[in-house]
């Protein structure tokens, strides 16, 4: 009996996991995780390797497509390759066990991740939290009180939230329409997605429409990335700005 040269048998879970499995690889992994493309010095030194070194786990990562890289006149940007890649990183980042803090630059950019950070395109942290909680206070969204309960099937930490108690309200609906979110995304029929957040322990809105917002908050200069990677930083009209936004109702 003849092989089909073209059969194609188990995927190679093992081969591909390897490539997660370097602490340094997965440092690079994550640095790209907001969805950024940065250089490979840029890369190296959130690695803790060298130049020569940094190009070598590039490499690893670029031949099992876990990265992408493009060309910017002289210079070479890595982003990582398609948002599956991506949903893997948050499912291990859900049952990876937490690194304990043994020096000041750890502990300065756990600060840095706490109080603002993009969480998978929305934000997250101290900001994120309170965010959604505004949005709460002013019943733009409705069916819930924000709070994280670990009693309930699901409800784990650092992962997306399992219930569909959440509502946009018509009032939240025309406020962000205001604000400048598309239509499209503002469906006051559908469950709102959110996620449970890890350093807070309550929930933030995740999803399209905590995308939308987090983009918008961007595009107003109200947050602005931070050295520290995926962390954010609230700027003084964004300070001015989150406390004038979703007034209680």
């Amino acid at each position: 009996m003849s092989q089909n040269p073209t059969a194609q048998g188990e995927p190679d879970i093992a081969g591909l996991a390897s490539a997660f499995a370097d602490p340094r690889r997965a440092r690079v992994l994550m640095a790209l995780v907001d969805g950024r493309a940065l250089p490979a010095g840029r890369l190296a030194e959130e690695a803790g390797v060298s130049a020569s070194t940094i190009s070598n786990h590039l490499t690893v990562l670029l031949n099992h497509d876990l990265v992408a890289v493009e060309q910017q006149g002289r210079h070479r940007y890595y982003r990582l390759a398609t948002s599956e890649v991506e949903g893997v990183l948050e499912a291990l980042a859900r049952l990876a066990p937490r690194t304990p803090i043994t020096s000041l630059r750890a502990h300065t950019r756990a600060h840095a991740i706490r109080a603002a950070r993009t969480c998978y395109r929305h934000l997250a942290g101290q900001a994120g939290v309170e965010l959604f909680q505004r949005f709460i206070r002013a019943s733009w969204v409705t069916g819930g009180d924000g709070l994280h309960r670990p009693d309930l099937v699901g409800e784990r930490l650092s992962s997306s939230g399992k219930g569909d108690q959440y509502r946009l309200s018509l009032a939240g609906a025309e406020s962000l329409a205001a604000w400048g979110i598309e239509p499209r995304l503002l469906s006051t029929t559908r469950p709102l997605r959110y996620c449970i957040d890890w350093t807070e322990q309550a929930h933030h809105l995740a999803g399209p429409l905590g995308t939308a917002v987090t983009h918008r908050l961007f595009e107003l200069g109200w947050i602005v990335r931070n050295k520290v990677p995926r962390s954010v930083g609230v700027t003084d009209e964004g300070e001015a700005g989150l406390a004038s936004l979703a007034p209680p109702a």
